[in-house]
């Protein structure tokens, strides 16, 4: 059984100013990756409005839609921004997120990728920000537990910048638990410890900047792996950004692509356990190409050798 790689070529639609970091790159940096592990590859499909209505208010939509510019391209804030292709793109990536879902839960693979972008870890109930439109994995995890009749989903977000997004979005779902490693300080100033959520089901793990292989696994085999293994999720939802590699431009933790292998391995042998090794992993973050095309290989091998 292979995993499924979720994709659009929408994503390379959604253009950014010059030098943005979250470039259309990006997605050939992760085609370069993956192609050669010969994954199970299907487009991600568009998603319906009540998708994304399960995590975010409908006048927020309406206002994203109605900023879509027809042409050029336009700024939510200093550091997002639409282009003509940038809304379905943004909602292949929700699309592509319900569909991995299913795939996973149906039983067509124990373990989905999907690689699109934009990101979405950012986005809030009303508010983009971060590179985000949509929260993307926070919407897979309530399609879950509200349409599919999961009763616990878990999500790990690796990526170097706190998952603020997916935290408001989830801040009162007590049949989540969300865990978000993150360099502090950092953008977007959130992720302290003490934020736990309206049910301490939220765990923020803030991390020096500077912070290595070392001591980061040291950080999740005390504070993260423990916890997920007692709230024994009957899915595991990964936010898989790659921004924490050393070489990336906009942080500075020290990871190298064999650390995002080695959270991945743990994250699968608590699958095994508690939810027959289902995982959905979702594209954030990585904006030096190289790494990224390294770090997102390694993580996704380790998918696949474990979902065979």
């Amino acid at each position: 059984m292979s995993i499924i790689w979720f994709s659009h070529p929408s994503g390379l639609d959604h253009v950014t100013p010059t030098g943005h970091p979250e470039q259309v790159a990006r997605l050939h940096a992760v085609e370069e990756g993956l192609r050669p592990l010969k994954l199970d590859r299907r487009d991600a499909p568009d998603c319906s409005d009540e998708d994304i209505l399960l995590c975010h208010a409908k006048r927020y939509l309406e206002g994203i839609e109605a900023a879509a510019p027809e042409a050029g391209s336009i700024s939510l804030d200093a550091d997002t921004h639409m282009s003509p292709g940038s809304l379905i793109a943004a909602r292949r990536g929700v699309g592509g997120n319900v569909a991995a879902v299913d795939a996973v839960l149906d039983g067509e693979a124990k373990a989905a990728f999907v690689g699109c972008r934009p990101p979405g870890h950012h986005a809030e109930t009303e508010t983009a920000m971060g590179f985000c439109l949509f929260g993307n994995v926070a919407i897979a995890a309530k399609h879950a537990l509200d349409r599919r009749g999961l009763k616990r989903v878990a999500i790990v977000d690796f990526d170097v910048h706190h998952g603020n997004g997916t935290q408001d979005l989830l801040w009162n779902e007590e049949r989540t638990l969300f865990v978000s490693s993150h360099q502090m300080p950092l953008y977007p100033g959130t992720g302290a410890a003490s934020e736990s959520g309206a049910h301490g089901q939220i765990i923020n793990v803030p991390l020096d900047p500077q912070t290595g292989g070392a001591k980061m696994k040291a950080a999740y085999r005390d504070k993260v792996f423990p916890r997920i293994s007692e709230f024994a999720p009957e899915l595991i939802l990964i936010s898989a950004g790659f921004d924490a590699h050393r070489n990336d431009p906009l942080a500075g933790l020290r990871w190298e692509a064999e650390d995002f292998a080695w959270i991945t391995d743990w994250l699968c042998d608590i699958a095994d356990e508690h939810c027959g090794g289902r995982i959905v992993s979702t594209l954030e973050g990585g904006y030096d190409l190289t790494a990224l095309t390294h770090s997102v290989r390694a993580h996704v091998e380790v998918l696949k050798e474990r979902s065979a």
